[in-house]
């Protein structure tokens, strides 16, 4: 793994620190962040409701705002059609619950992933034509819904799309009555990157506003913060104002479901709640609705008034997301095998992995796993009778959409973003497929690239970790894409106790440096998932080892406090500090 120290300029870091009074290192933290003037630093350090953008500068807005308000008033059925993933179904529910507040009448549809599959269907327009409805509204799906949109002019049906997935290239947008999604062409919304519940939310944000039930938007950026974090998209600009805002709410959840979903994830709602127990706690429950069973059940658990059913919802979502844990290990080693046993696919620029009947409720969370592991670009496709349906993920600096655009003739459906996508095509193609876009990732990519890099902020003595320190990265919060938890570097620690292996994965390391440890001050470091790099280069006291670590406060009534989270550890080599490298860290003196 390379470590790479994110740059910051001095002159600007000097000048926010006089500016607004910010300590060094945290205005250190917010350059290397793109937080460069004054306003930018305050809306960054405390966002607000008021820091919201309008709804309208969205287009589209005010026609699908104002399609709505006459469907209310005249009490016409609509049909939010979502998608079966947290995005997907929050969004649903945020949608349903504000149309009926403001006395709208709702019905709802979710796909199946495995009966159903991905995105828009004629049939169940044109099912909902039949019944009487006469204006459906798309959340986190549809930009690619052309054909689906032609149906519903055909029969009579107004269509709204909202969705934040890249619109087609070629095509454009598809032709409905409005189109919410501020990747289309000429669209002025400054947020680009909202998830899918992020932008059903703004059409919410302009019905409440419209009917001066704006007091009620913090209760609806509870479920946009669990769908903007399950989405993976950046933190950033408006994201972290909903994050922030949503995080601190769901403290006090007044939903049923929310609060069943919670405790059935073991929170402790008495502390702060960080993005990582939503996302590796909370948003994997959700999930596995979608993943394993239907996604309505995740819609039933926020739309119920009974706390009994709620608990037994919630409960249910535990035990798929355990058969989606262990479908995952199954698939897994599946995959290890055959790149064990084919080292051309293990090889290849963009790894393409293929199995019949894989559970493809799993395959997106596998094809993460290989990324992890072998550093590439990774498609893993089920195999279904004649038909092959894949999920794919990517690296830094490799577009996965793009590349898929590259070679769209193979497919009979594709979408997505940058970093992951899904598809379809049939299995012949499957060996055309790992053709194409190896040659394609041969022509950007380079061994190089495969190489993780690992982002430090700043190269600090283990003297200057304190409790200050520590206070002073939590205003930074709260951390995730586009905004990273701060990662320090310290060169020629010592390790001062035998390393201890914990649960046969994680290690426990007592460090310390020689300007530290002079007063008797070590640090505790947990290195979790590393233990089996001591059985092949085995640890001993006084080894001397360079570490990039986190911050993080242990709470356990006994041995808790502040300690050390490695990111990763080497050991160490001479290396001279340069000057912008340690420039302006002592601000914890």
């Amino acid at each position: 793994m390379r470590w790479a120290l994110r740059t910051a300029d001095d002159a600007i870091v000097q000048r926010l620190t006089s500016e607004r009074q910010l300590s060094a290192i945290v205005a250190r933290l917010l350059v290397a962040r793109r937080i460069q003037s004054e306003e930018a630093a305050q809306q960054f350090l405390s966002p607000a409701l008021s820091h919201l953008h309008s709804p309208y500068l969205m287009l589209g807005m005010k026609a699908a705002v104002e399609r709505l308000q006459s469907a209310i008033a005249n009490q016409e059925p609509i049909l939010i059609y979502g998608d079966y993933d947290v995005d997907g179904t929050t969004a649903v529910v945020i949608l349903k619950t504000v149309i009926e507040l403001c006395g709208g009448v709702t019905q709802f549809h979710v796909p199946h992933r495995i009966r159903d599959g991905y995105g828009m269907k004629d049939d169940v327009i044109e099912r909902a034509a039949a019944a009487g409805v006469r204006l459906i509204i798309s959340v986190d799906t549809g930009i690619r819904a052309f054909a689906a949109a032609e149906t519903a002019r055909r029969v009579g049906v107004d269509l709204i799309v909202t969705d934040h997935h890249l619109p087609e290239t070629q095509e454009g947008v598809p032709h409905a009555l409005a189109v919410l999604n501020p990747n289309q062409p000429d669209c002025p919304y400054p947020c680009k990157v909202l998830c899918g519940a992020g932008v059903a939310f703004k059409v919410a944000q302009a019905l409440l506003e419209a009917t001066d039930r704006a007091r009620l938007l913090p209760s609806f950026i509870k479920m946009v913060a669990i769908a903007t974090i399950a989405d993976s998209v950046p933190l950033t600009g408006e994201n972290r104002v909903i994050t922030k805002i949503g995080l601190d709410g769901l403290r006090d959840p007044r939903n049923l479901g929310l609060k069943a979903i919670l405790e059935a994830s073991q929170l402790d709602l008495g502390e702060p709640i960080n993005t990582g127990e939503i996302a590796f706690r909370v948003a994997p429950r959700l999930n596995a609705a979608g993943r394993m069973d239907v996604a309505e059940d995740v819609i039933r658990l926020f739309s119920t008034r009974d706390a009994a059913e709620a608990r037994a919802l919630a409960q249910k979502l535990s035990d798929l997301n355990t058969d989606r844990q262990q479908e995952e290990a199954r698939i897994l080693e599946a995959i290890e095998a055959s790149l064990r046993e084919r080292p051309e696919l293990r090889d290849a620029y963009c790894i393409v992995v293929d199995g019949e009947g894989w559970h493809r409720g799993v395959i997106g969370i596998t094809a993460t796993r290989v990324v992890e592991r072998y550093g590439r670009p990774t498609i893993v496709l089920s195999r279904d009778g004649e038909e092959a349906h894949g999920s794919g993920r990517s690296i830094r600096g490799f577009h996965l959409l793009e590349a898929l655009e590259s070679c769209r003739d193979l497919f009979t459906r594709f979408g997505g973003h940058a970093a992951a996508v899904g598809l379809g095509l049939p299995c012949d193609r499957i060996p055309q497929l790992r053709e194409a876009l190896d040659h394609y990732a041969r022509g950007l990519l380079t061994p190089e690239d495969f190489i993780p890099t690992l982002d430090y902020d700043a190269d600090i003595s283990l003297a200057e970790v304190c409790p200050k320190l520590y206070d002073a990265v939590q205003q930074l919060r709260p951390f995730g894409m586009g905004n990273p938890e701060p990662v320090f570097r310290a060169d020629n620690v010592n390790v001062m106790l035998p390393p201890k292996v914990i649960k046969d994965k994680h290690l426990k390391l007592r460090i310390g440096q020689s300007n530290s440890s002079r007063n008797g001050k070590s640090w505790q470091a947990m290195a979790w998932r590393m233990a089996e790099r001591v059985t092949t280069d085995p640890l001993v006291v006084g080894d001397a080892l360079d570490v990039a670590f986190t911050l993080e406060m242990n709470e356990h009534p006994d041995f808790g406090g502040l300690e050390l989270r490695l990111c990763d550890y080497r050991r160490s080599e001479v290396r001279q500090v340069g000057v912008e490298a340690s420039a302006g860290m002592s601000a914890t003196r």
